[in-house]
């Protein structure tokens, strides 16, 4: 007896061979396009409506994608590739679209002569000499130096909106990952941007009077403003993880009161419970302190009798940077407080008013471990964009802090891995020979489309630049992405860090290899049925019948 088979004939829906590649590339040159124009300093902006409605005004290649809905499952490969770019090195994420677009563009000629394996074969050799090449030009440099560090920043983020307001932006973003590097041993320095840099947007003012404070700015005030002090200098700061009220029933509690005296009774050992609370918080003099949780009106009244300013319900995140920056230690339960966890390191505790809202400022620290980045602009839009920017600066400068190597930008590092790749196909042998050299030309789209950006002749700019490369000579010539033309980069301060270029060629070759050796796609979404429609059942069959009829339709 043959067991039975459920066919889902309705619901699967499938594509396969070089149908399937063609359409795979026409989608991935689609998300290239749709972000070539952002390349560059002369680059476009682009205008998106997101899904709340609000409007996003960026030529950050990852903050366009994020918003695209799109239905080709490789053109939402595509875009993971900046997600995941953004995320390892947070700059390139422009690049590395164009590039894994340009190489599967070029591997359009032959993907029916030329088997996708021998394809992808091919392309992991060449990541490996392209890397080996980024490893040969590479130059090392001090990341001490605050010179070579803010004109490495500088021209990473001169192709983006920020760019035009000078040192501004790379300033703050070089002083906020010094202040939070650690050491993490042989003379390496880590970087915990996420965690312990936030930035405060507050509309209003000018860009100019950002800046990074050496401490945290938090969007609370004290919890009773006429009783407690709004300004401390050297505070003894105390951080709490726990509330300093009565604790509650986790579930429904009924308490069962025979005489009068009883509820007097029940009320004196809730105040008792609270003052013990707050007098072994108090014995250690604190002039500030911070709970996560809530703190009730008789707690804020024993703190406030004693001159003990008062903050609550602050978030993890908030307490853990201060923690960082005062050299607190955020402490579970109050009869566990020790000496060492009073927090010293602050030189002042003040909350002002900004506009409508008031914002505690704890700074003036002596070895901050964290610190806040304050924005001011004219409008949302306006500082959003900004804090896309400085995401990007701080990631450069995180990198360089690891990773203190710089190749030429411009196109140039593209231009010499490109030469390099076309002499080295001289003596590949064998059938690779011309996917080898179609990934070395694929390399040319970033001088390219940066030449496109500037509006000069792009024939003519590329032949003069291939005529500069050709001998794997002069690394360092590309193109000056403001006036488009032929410079050495040295001279122009147009630098990449070496760790967002070798990312960005392993994203976009081993993406594109990926995405070539697809063969089938085969889709389990159901058809939408007319309205009234009953819905069809799965129906059962034997092998016996599924062997007699083709299950999955070419």
């Amino acid at each position: 007896m043959h067991a039975p088979v459920l066919v889902l004939k309705d619901s699967l829906k499938r594509e396969s061979g070089s149908k399937v590649r063609y359409a795979i590339i026409q989608a991935a040159e689609a998300v290239a396009d749709v972000v070539r124009t952002t390349l560059g300093p002369r680059s476009m902006l682009k205008m998106l409506l997101d899904a709340q409605g609000g409007i996003v005004v960026t030529n950050d290649g990852n903050a366009i994608l994020r918003e695209l809905d799109l239905a080709h499952p490789a053109a939402k490969s595509m875009i993971e590739l900046s997600r995941t770019q953004d995320e390892e090195v947070g700059d390139g994420t422009t690049s590395v679209i164009i590039l894994a677009g340009e190489m599967l563009h070029v591997a359009d000629a032959f993907i029916d002569k030329i088997h996708p394996t021998v394809i992808c074969r091919a392309y992991a050799k060449a990541l490996e000499d392209a890397i080996a090449v980024l490893d040969k030009i590479a130059m090392p440099i001090n990341a001490q130096d605050r010179g070579i560090m803010l004109g490495l920043v500088k021209s990473c983020i001169g192709t983006k909106f920020t760019g035009r307001f000078g040192d501004l932006i790379a300033d703050l973003a070089i002083d906020a990952t010094t202040t939070v590097g650690v050491e993490v041993g042989q003379g390496l320095r880590d970087v915990d941007i996420k965690n312990y840099i936030k930035v405060e947007k507050v509309p209003g003012g000018q860009l100019e009077d950002s800046r990074v404070l050496k401490g945290v700015m938090i969007n609370k005030d004290v919890v009773a403003p006429g009783k407690m002090r709004r300004k401390i200098v050297n505070p003894r700061i105390i951080l709490l993880d726990c509330p300093l009220e009565y604790k509650k029933g986790e579930n429904q509690t009924n308490a069962e009161l025979l005489k009068e005296e009883d509820w007097s009774l029940l009320l004196k050992m809730e105040e008792e419970y609270i003052e013990e609370l707050c007098m072994q918080i108090l014995k250690f003099k604190p002039d500030l302190v911070i709970t996560e949780k809530g703190l009730s009106d008789l707690a804020c009244h024993y703190l406030s009798k004693h001159g003990v300013s008062a903050i609550r319900r602050l978030r993890k995140t908030d307490n853990n940077r201060i923690a960082k920056a005062c050299g607190a230690v955020i402490v579970n339960r109050p009869d566990e407080l020790q000496e060492s966890d009073v927090g010293t390191g602050a030189g002042l505790f003040e909350v002002k008013k900004i506009g409508d809202e008031y914002f505690a400022f704890i700074v003036d620290c002596k070895e901050p471990k964290a610190c806040t980045v304050l924005l001011r602009g004219a409008s949302k839009d306006l500082l959003n964009e900004v804090e896309r920017n400085l995401q990007d600066a701080m990631s450069v400068a995180r990198n360089i802090i690891k990773n203190p190597k710089l190749v030429p930008g411009g196109g140039a590092t593209e231009l010499t891995v490109s030469a390099a790749l076309k002499q080295k196909s001289s003596s590949i042998e064998g059938i690779e020979k011309w996917p080898y050299e179609a990934a070395a030309l694929a390399f040319e789209a970033i001088p390219r489309t940066l030449a496109q950006n500037c509006g000069v002749n792009v024939i003519r700019t590329m032949t003069a630049l291939q005529g500069k490369h050709a001998n794997g000579e002069n690394a360092w010539i590309g193109i000056d992405g403001n006036t488009g033309s032929i410079t050495d980069m040295k001279e122009c301060k147009i630098w990449d860090a070496y760790n967002v270029k070798a990312q960005a060629f392993k994203t976009a070759i081993e993406a594109a290899c990926m995405l070539l050796r697809i063969d089938d796609i085969v889709s389990g979404i159901k058809k939408k049925q007319a309205p009234g429609a009953t819905p069809s059942k799965p129906k059962v069959e034997t092998e016996a019948d599924a062997d007699s009829e083709q299950i999955l339709p070419d």
